[in-house]
């Protein structure tokens, strides 16, 4: 068997114009099929990583007057679709002003319900009672850093006293998180500041005059959510309108976008690679089936050296495979200067880090492995034109 080998071998290198052809047909299919797999995975990979990179886009929220229960947050929050899930109080009374405690200056800001495991926040921190994370906008006009003990107070007009409740800074959030002036607090804060405005006396907040806290039953405005993943979007904004009649606002058209793209080009590249398989296939296919009927006499003589059929076949399949071999590596090396020119010549704004052109080596692998046994598939006829080659026959048409 390695007699065949080195025999094949030898005999390729020798047809160099053979080999060249090979090489140029193999490359001629792959490398556009690289490059479009490159870019498909580049753009992709870009778009999927900049939604995944933005809690926003998981996020849902109810619009309009509607009515919660905390039962109603603890349903949502248990639905396998839900990331996270709180409660919001009404609109109209998340307008509060903040500062550094005991200080003169202050900035009026939004109060945003949170908790532990809201996806806007630092990954793994947990936000207590008494605690809050505020927009880095806030945090610069304020100069606010995380351990800053802060006062957010509001006042409404038919009160005598402002609430003031004391909170600590545990985090900023970058500019990408949230924008604007922004803190975000548990739901407890915000309860608070809407029993406030509600006329209930606050007595552990100085406020002893109003209707009793106790006979209060929280009722709350809407939900703010976050879906598990960008997969299950659509159906938890859907799920979450059904069960209590609601409106919700959600990037769900975006994201459905997005996959749609992706599967879009999944088909779009499935159907060219079969489209330029059959193409290859026909080429290797009839190349290696031709050199087969143009080396009879060179397979005839070795079949009378004492090679058999068993053996005989091995001779086309080995330089399918070498040629093979030689393409994927002329076609990966024009596929690297392909995609820096690629590089180059587009600017998406969408690879700054990952870049417009990937193709992992796992992937790169795998297509190889593909290749090569196309290339050992389509060899297949001529091994088996190699395999009956019969020395008695090709002699007498020689002799003719």
């Amino acid at each position: 068997m390695k007699l065949v080998f080195d025999l094949a071998l030898r005999d390729l290198l020798r047809e160099r114009i053979h080999l060249i052809c090979n090489i140029a047909v193999l490359a001629g299919v792959l490398v556009p099929l690289l490059v479009v797999f490159g870019v498909k995975n580049g753009i992709f990979d870009a778009l999927i990583t900049r939604l995944l990179n933005d809690p926003a886009t998981l996020r849902i929220e109810t619009t309009g007057n509607s009515a919660f229960t905390t039962a109603d947050v603890a349903e949502v929050a248990g639905w396998a679709e839900t990331g996270f899930a709180v409660a919001k109080t009404r609109s109209v009374f998340d307008f509060v002003n903040i500062r550094h405690e005991g200080a003169i200056e202050k900035k009026d800001a939004v109060l945003v319900p949170s908790g532990t495991g809201d996806p806007t926040l630092p990954e793994g921190l947990a936000l207590d009672p008494g605690q809050a994370v505020v927009s880095a906008n806030l945090a610069r006009q304020l100069d606010l850093k995380a351990g800053d003990p802060v006062q957010i107070f509001t006042q409404a007009e038919d009160r005598p006293r402002q609430l003031m409740l004391p909170l600590t800074i545990v985090a900023v959030l970058p500019d990408a998180r949230a924008a604007g002036r922004s803190i975000f607090a548990p739901i407890e804060t915000l309860d608070l500041v809407e029993a406030f405005y509600d006329e209930y006396a606050l007595p552990d907040h100085g406020i002893t005059a109003g209707r009793d806290l106790a006979g209060r039953a929280p009722e709350f405005e809407g939900l703010r959510v976050f879906a598990r993943d960008i997969h299950s979007l659509a159906a938890l904004q859907s799920r979450i309108e059904t069960r209590f009649s609601v409106r919700t606002e959600a990037r769900t058209a975006e994201v459905t976008g997005v996959l749609g793209l992706g599967r879009n080009l999944n088909l779009a590249l499935l159907l060219t690679a079969g489209v330029a398989s059959l193409g290859l296939a026909a080429a290797l296919i009839f190349g290696f089936w031709g050199e087969v009927a143009r080396k009879r006499q060179t397979l005839a003589a070795l079949a009378l050296l004492g090679i058999g059929a068993d053996r005989l076949w091995l001779f086309p399949v080995v330089q399918a495979l070498a040629s093979g071999l030689a393409g994927l590596i002329a076609s990966f090396a024009i596929f690297l200067i392909a995609g820096q020119v690629a590089e180059r010549l587009f600017d998406t704004g969408l690879t700054e880090e990952g870049g417009l052109v990937i193709l992992t080596f796992a992937q790169a692998a795998g297509i190889s492995a593909l290749v090569l046994g196309f290339v050992s598939v389509t060899a297949f006829f001529a091994a088996r034109a190699a395999a009956r080659v019969d020395p008695a026959e090709v002699l007498r048409e020689g002799a003719t």
